[in-house]
């Protein structure tokens, strides 16, 4: 993604999908809400929460909140399923959640396609050459999402073995070993090989794998 050409024309065609994707998609967007308000009156429609972005700039990525008492998601992807709403568990299954980061994209914090936007911890410490990850905007899927497209249910099955064999430790502490040795290194060998090996035509693959 060096070429100043392919930096403008994904931004260009950033800016124009999002903003079209909003306004075809406000109606259902509206109807999304209007559930998740009835689901889940106490709480706000929207959920935001700090992310590390370009450069490793800081920004609140936006979302369909689909859990109760949701002040923190954790770092992993390992959410309290006590916690997750019935409406909740839908939108998180068919990434309807996710709809909201289209005003992320279309304000210039986030891109189509890219790495997934990290918690400060993860990707603000990476070092060497894994750092050109922070060079890309954080996207809404890339080729490390689809590959990990499952990746809730991948902690929890690593979770549910570990437990059946005996680990004393908690779900959590499980689940974010998991990830941190075995998980996250593979994204970002996978995020750093889309930075060296970008084109436009791929990302449009990966828009249209991850939609259909």
């Amino acid at each position: 993604m060096k070429s100043s050409i392919n930096r403008i024309v994904k931004f260009v065609f950033d800016r124009v999908v999002a903003l079209l994707g909003l306004v075809v998609l406000a109606l259902p967007l509206l109807v999304v809400a209007l559930l998740v308000k009835l689901s889940n009156p106490k709480e706000s429609v929207i959920f935001s929460q700090v992310r590390v972005g370009l450069h490793g700039k800081l920004f609140k990525i936006h979302k369909f909140r689909t859990m109760t008492n949701e002040k923190e998601i954790t770092n992993i992807a390992y959410p309290n399923r006590a916690r997750i709403t019935p409406l909740g568990a839908k939108l998180r299954r068919h990434k309807v959640d996710e709809l909201p980061e289209l005003w992320d994209v279309l304000i210039g914090n986030m891109s189509f396609v890219g790495p997934r936007p990290d918690v400060p911890g993860y990707a603000d410490l990476l070092e060497g050459d894994d750092r050109v990850v922070l060079d890309m905007r954080p996207g809404i899927t890339g080729p490390a999402t689809l590959k990990y497209s499952n990746e809730e249910k991948l902690m929890e099955e690593f979770v549910k073995q570990a437990k059946a064999n005996g680990d004393p430790r908690s779900e959590a502490e499980i689940a974010t070993e998991y990830n941190d040795e075995e998980i996250y290194p593979d994204k970002v060998r996978i995020n750093c090989e889309y930075y060296r090996n970008y084109s436009f035509f791929k990302d449009i693959i990966i828009i249209f794998a991850t939609i259909f």
